[in-house]
């Protein structure tokens, strides 16, 4: 049992980073991935304290808007900007199609236009800004380690909620096989990491958690009516999306504070 869950961590690992970790075996993904899908809110916290890093080193150096650009293309790098890729092909398709069959085209579509430049501009900013907000090199790097956990968690939670396209299961049903209660597991396991928000401002974890409740509702709404169903795209803003979300309510409260 334990080397299963070794295994299924270092598949969470390599599924959302870059990170080359030994031992891939594609005939084990279809038993493997069931269980690495919880941990994927796990391996959000570790991007999210790898990008940490640069982020407290370059505020040593740079003001907090300086070290917080570094922190995020550090990030990228580690993911391969995977969701941002997500986030840049969903907004196309969703700009660019009128039906779900020529939405789901638009998203095999590897070219970016503008409705995708524009979203992701959008998505990075915003998430930029919220960590600049935090006023501190410290609470920002909490809330890039807790909102990391938040948005890979809004992500189990997305297609637990949604189901793949029909016919056309793809990557999406493979990863979202384990329904609602693989996402409680996977919020069980990443409670500590989630748990730094609260070490910003236990009202901002609280606005996180409500308003990451509202995203997923509207996003779960949007994707079955755009696209019918879950896809790997969609599965993969939907981590963004909630990074962002996280973000900027953790950031909220310590904005209005006095």
């Amino acid at each position: 049992m334990t080397r299963d869950w070794l295994r299924a961590a270092a598949l969470a690992v390599r599924f959302l980073t870059r990170i080359p970790l030994p031992g891939e075996d594609p005939a084990r993904f279809a038993e493997d991935i069931g269980r690495a899908v919880t941990l994927f809110p796990l391996v959000g916290a570790l991007v999210g304290a790898l990008a940490a890093a640069p982020l407290l080193l370059g505020a040593a150096l740079w003001p907090l808007p300086v070290a917080v650009v570094l922190a995020l293309a550090v990030e990228a790098r580690i993911t391969g900007a995977l969701h941002e890729d997500a986030v840049a092909d969903l907004c196309d398709a969703l700009g660019g199609g009128r039906t779900a069959e020529d939405r789901l085209r638009i998203l095999k579509d590897s070219r970016v236009g503008a409705h995708g430049a524009l979203g992701l501009g959008l998505a990075v900013a915003a998430r930029a800004a919220g960590l600049v907000a935090a006023g501190d090199a410290w609470r920002a790097a909490a809330i890039l380690v807790a909102a990391a956990a938040l948005g890979r968690l809004a992500m189990v939670a997305a297609m637990a909620a949604v189901p793949p396209v029909p016919g056309r299961p793809g990557l999406a049903a493979g990863v979202g096989r384990g329904g609602w209660r693989g996402a409680a597991l996977a919020a069980a396991l990443a409670a500590p990491a989630i748990g730094l928000g609260a070490l910003v401002s236990p009202w901002g974890l609280l606005a996180a958690a409500v308003a990451g409740a509202a995203f997923l509702a509207w996003y779960a709404r949007l994707i079955r009516r755009a696209l019918g169903g879950m896809t790997g795209d969609a599965a993969g803003a939907a981590a963004l999306g909630g990074t962002i979300v996280a973000t900027l309510a953790l950031s909220a409260t310590l904005a209005a504070a006095p």
